[in-house]
Parts: structure tokens; sequence; C-alpha cells
């Protein structure tokens, strides 16, 4: 059993019989009253976030969980197919625990977390940064705007709509940051 001393970002936890990652948390000492945690909590069941304050000092039920690395194989109708990287292992995960699932293309590897006492899959992330290539994208022309940071629609070889610079043309290869879904930087 641990207490709300012991809470770090990323940190998963029993709550309410659901199971719920530690997204952020604050611990508050006001003039007056007791001391409390607010904290930031995603439900790995189906993505929400929600928010929760603990009084200071409470009980806490930490989940013991793994994170292991799967390839994506294909999709049907059933979800997503991934294979264990080492042991060829095949799993079925349905698409809405994915993070940011249409940036993930064939053969990618992503991280599949698992709750360990009852081996069932919690979520699956992609890596923080993928390389993409712009399919389609209208072409920029000098002089369209006033200012230095202007975005185009773009889509990528996964069929994503992403927002790109002006200078990104159909065929280029980007990097896509996977956390925030914007463009990162162009692959010479």
């Amino acid at each position: 059993m641990a207490t709300t001393a012991d809470i770090k970002i990323g940190m998963c936890i029993e709550l309410d019989g659901k199971t719920v990652q530690i997204i952020d948390f604050q611990h508050v000492k006001p003039g007056k009253g007791p001391a409390f945690v607010r904290t930031k909590l995603k439900n790995l069941e189906n993505g929400r976030v929600l928010e929760n304050t603990f009084s200071a000092g409470s009980k806490i039920e930490p989940v013991r969980v793994e994170r292991r690395p799967y390839q994506f194989t294909y999709e049907d109708d059933l979800g997503a197919h991934f294979m264990h990287t080492e042991t060829f292992e095949e799993i079925n995960i349905d698409k809405n625990l994915i993070t940011n699932y249409d940036l993930m293309a064939d053969g990618q590897i992503v991280e599949v977390m698992f709750h360990t006492e009852k081996e069932t899959v919690l979520s699956a992330e992609l890596p923080p940064i993928v390389d993409m290539e712009v399919t389609y994208t209208e072409p920029g022309v000098r002089g369209d705007t006033a200012s230095t940071n202007s975005l185009k629609a773009a889509t990528v070889n996964t069929g994503a709509e992403i927002r790109v610079p002006l200078f990104i043309n159909t065929g280029d290869k980007i990097r896509v940051d996977t956390r925030t879904r914007e463009y990162y930087e162009r692959i010479k």
C-alpha cells in the first residue's frame, strides 16, 4: 500500500475499481486547513481524463504495469493486430486503446502497457516521433501570408491529416510528434 507522498507522474493506480494513470499532480498546502494532493488522471480503459483530489497521507493502491514492444501487423473488424518483437506472440487490441491510431503505419513498433496481475492490455503508445511521407498538400505560394508561422493541411501516408509549414510539398518526408500531432521537422 502506498500513500499520496509516493505519487509520481506516469504511475498507475487503482481508483474506484478502474485502472488510472497519473498525468499530473500538485501538492497543495493551504494556509488554513489540511494539505491535499490535486491530481489529473487518465482512465486507461476508455481514455478519459479526470481530476481527483486526495487528502495528504491517504492510502492509494498502486498497480504493477509492464511495457512490452509489439509490431503492428494488420487491421480488421476485430481491431488492430500486433506481434511481440521477441516471442512472436500475436495479440488483438481495440483501436480505442491506441493513442493517435491514425498515425500508425504498417510495421510500426509500439509500446503496449499490460496490467501484470490480470494480463490485460491497458493502452498502446506510438514512439514520440514517427517518420511519415506527405501524400498530398496544396502547394505553398511565396507571399501567401503576413506571418512567418503559417501552416497548411497535409495528408500523410497513413491517411492522417496534420498541419505543416508552407514549404512542405507532396512527396516530402517529415517527422511528426505523436503526442501533439504536430509537424516536427523535414527529413533530408
